[in-house]
C-alpha cells in the first residue's frame, strides 16, 4: 500500500511538473504548421551554425587588428528617435527574416547606454538630447542646460553657468563645420540640443513663450536661438521641417499653411539677410525638387525647410506617392555631407530619424519600422560617401518605447501580423504595446477582445492593441543600443550613461573639453 502511494505521489509530480512547463511556455492554439514550412533547409544542420561561430570569431580578430586609432576628421551622430531594442529587432523581419542584419547593425562595435534624466526614470527627448549632445544629465523637458534649471523657468536658461554647450560648438570651435537633419521640425526637441539652451522644449516659437506667461524678448525661443545665436548662426546645413516656427501667424508659407509666431518675425528671411551680410554663399529650400537644384558643392550655408510641421513618415511618401516632392532621409543625408565636406579640418553632423519615435506614440507599429529601415539607408549612404579612417559614425537612441515582440510567430510570418489564437480562441498581434491610443483597436466594452484579421493589420493606419489605454503612447526606461563604426569605435563597447557619449566622440575627434 505504501509503495503505490508513493509512486502515485511521483507520478501526481511528474505531472504537475509538466503542466507548469506548459504555463511557463504556452502552446497557444497555433496556425496550421504545414503552411509554415522551414524556410532555410541549411539551418537544420549544425555544421551552418559552427560556419557562423567560426566567421564571426574571424571578423571579431580582424576588427582587434584593425581598430583604428587614427583622429577622427568627420563624426556623425544618427539619432533613431525611440529606437528600442526591439524596434530595431522587428525591423530585420520587416527586411525579409529574422536573421537579416539591419545595416547598422554591422558595424563592429555595440553598446547600451543608459537613457533615464535627473528626475524621471524613463526619459523625454529634450533632456536625452542634452545627455547625448553636451554630456550632460539634466530634468525632463530642458534642452541645453543642467540640472540646476527646473522646467517652465522662464529666466532659467539664462545663467551661462548652467548651460550646457553641444559637440557642435566644440566642432565649431575647433575650426570644423557642424551642421543638423532631421525628419522633425528643426526646432523639436532633438535637433534643438545641437545649438539651444531653454527651460521647455515646446517653447519653439514666441506664442509658445508668451503661453507660459514669459516675456518672449527675454525667454528667447528656439526658432530665433536658431537664426540669431552664435552656434546656430555657424550652423552650415539645416535641413529639416517646420516652417511655421519661422514665420508670423499672417503670413502663408510657400505651400499655403500659416506661421505659428506673434511677433511680426520672419525668421527666414532673416537668416538669408545675415549670410548676405557676411558675403557668402547661402540657398534657402523648400522642396525636394529645390534641393535637387542646389550646387552642394558651391553652397557654403543650407536651410531647407521641407514641411509646415513635420517631415512625412518614409512610408507614406510610397503610399501617397509623394516621393518627388518630399525628400528622404537618406537624401538630405548626402545634401549635409556634401556641403560639409567642403572643410579641410572635417565636421560634425547630426542626423535624426524623428517620426520612428512618433508613430510609436501613435502605436503605429509598422510605420515606425518603415522609418527605422530608412534610417538605416541613411546610415548606409553616409558610410559610403566617407572613410572607415577618418570618419567615426556613431548610430544610437535617445529612449526606448513600450513595444513588445510577442507569441511564438513562424518564422515566415510578417513581423506586423498575427500570432496564435489565445485562450478565448481568438488572435493577437506579434506586436503590441503596454500602453497607447491603440487600446480601442483590440478591446471594446461590448464584446470584449476583437477579433482581429490579417486585413485589418496590414493597413499602415492600424493602431497596435495595447495594455492600458492611453491618448499617446509612452516611452520606455530600456537602455538603447549604440553602435560604432571608424576611428576609436571601439570606445562604445559595454554599457555607459548616455552623457558619456559625447565625450567619446569628442575624444575620437580631438576637440572640446575631452580633447
Amino acid at each position: 500500500m505504501a509503495r503505490r502511494f508513493i509512486l502515485l505521489l511521483v507520478l501526481a509530480v511528474c505531472l504537475s511538473g509538466s503542466a507548469s512547463g506548459q504555463r511557463d511556455h504556452p502552446r497557444g492554439r497555433s496556425f496550421d504548421a504545414e503552411s509554415h514550412p522551414i524556410k532555410h533547409a541549411e539551418e537544420q544542420q549544425t555544421q551552418y551554425w559552427v560556419d557562423k561561430a567560426q566567421a564571426k570569431l574571424l571578423s571579431k580578430l580582424a576588427e582587434q587588428q584593425s581598430a583604428t586609432t587614427n583622429k577622427a576628421k568627420n563624426v556623425i551622430l544618427f539619432l533613431g528617435d525611440g529606437m528600442s531594442v526591439h524596434t530595431v529587432t522587428a525591423t530585420r523581419n520587416l527586411l525579409g527574416d529574422s536573421a537579416e542584419q539591419v545595416y547598422f547593425e554591422g558595424f563592429p562595435y555595440t553598446g547600451l547606454s543608459k537613457t533615464y534624466c535627473v528626475n524621471r526614470q524613463v526619459a523625454d527627448s529634450a533632456c536625452t538630447a542634452t545627455a547625448y549632445l553636451g554630456g550632460v544629465k539634466a530634468n525632463y523637458g530642458t534642452i541645453g542646460v543642467n540640472a540646476n534649471v527646473s522646467r517652465y523657468s522662464c529666466d532659467g536658461a539664462a545663467n551661462e553657468e548652467d548651460q550646457v554647450h553641444s559637440i557642435a560648438q566644440w566642432a565649431q570651435a575647433a575650426g570644423k563645420d557642424a551642421g543638423l537633419v532631421t525628419t522633425a521640425r528643426v526646432t523639436h526637441a532633438s535637433p534643438a540640443g545641437v545649438y539651444a539652451h531653454i527651460a521647455d522644449r515646446n517653447w519653439e516659437n514666441d506664442w509658445e513663450v508668451a503661453n507660459r506667461e514669459c516675456d518672449p524678448e527675454q525667454t528667447i525661443d528656439i526658432a530665433r536661438q536658431l537664426v540669431e545665436q552664435p552656434v546656430g548662426q555657424q550652423l552650415k546645413v539645416i535641413l529639416g521641417g517646420g516652417r511655421k516656427n519661422f514665420i508670423d501667424a499672417t503670413v502663408n508659407d510657400e505651400e499655403g499653411y500659416p506661421g505659428q509666431r506673434t511677433d511680426g518675425r520672419h525668421l527666414i528671411r532673416s537668416w538669408l539677410d545675415q549670410k548676405k551680410e557676411a558675403n557668402v554663399s547661402a540657398k534657402y529650400v523648400w522642396s525636394r525638387k529645390g534641393l535637387s537644384l542646389v550646387d552642394l558643392e558651391n553652397t557654403d550655408y543650407l536651410l531647407g525647410l521641407f514641411a509646415n510641421d513635420h517631415l512625412p513618415y518614409n512610408g507614406d511618401r510610397d503610399r501617397k506617392r509623394s516621393q518627388l516632392a518630399d525628400p528622404s532621409l537618406s537624401e538630405l543625408t548626402e545634401a549635409a555631407i556634401k556641403v560639409l565636406s567642403r572643410n579641410d579640418k572635417g565636421f560634425f553632423l547630426f542626423v535624426e530619424g524623428a517620426r520612428i519615435d512618433m508613430a510609436h506614440h501613435d502605436t503605429f507599429a509598422r510605420r515606425s519600422l518603415e522609418d527605422t529601415a530608412e534610417l538605416a539607408r541613411a546610415v548606409q549612404k553616409a558610410r559610403e560617401l566617407t572613410s572607415e579612417d577618418d570618419t567615426l559614425i556613431v548610430v544610437t537612441a535617445d529612449h526606448a518605447h513600450v513595444m513588445s515582440i510577442n507569441g511564438y510567430p513562424y518564422r515566415d510570418q510578417e513581423i506586423t501580423g498575427l500570432a496564435q489564437l489565445a485562450d478565448d480562441n481568438l488572435p493577437y498581434t506579434i506586436l503590441s504595446y503596454a500602453n497607447g491610443p491603440g487600446y480601442y483597436s483590440g478591446y471594446n466594452r461590448a464584446e470584449g477582445r476583437a477579433l482581429l484579421k490579417e486585413k485589418l493589420v496590414a493597413d499602415s493606419d492600424y493602431q497596435y492593441p495595447t495594455l492600458a489605454p492611453l491618448d499617446a503612447e509612452t516611452h520606455g526606461g530600456d537602455d538603447v543600443a549604440v553602435y560604432a563604426s571608424g576611428p576609436y569605435a571601439q570606445y562604445f563597447s559595454g554599457n555607459y550613461e548616455q552623457s558619456n557619449i559625447p565625450a567619446l566622440m569628442a575624444r575620437a575627434a580631438g576637440i572640446g573639453p575631452y580633447a
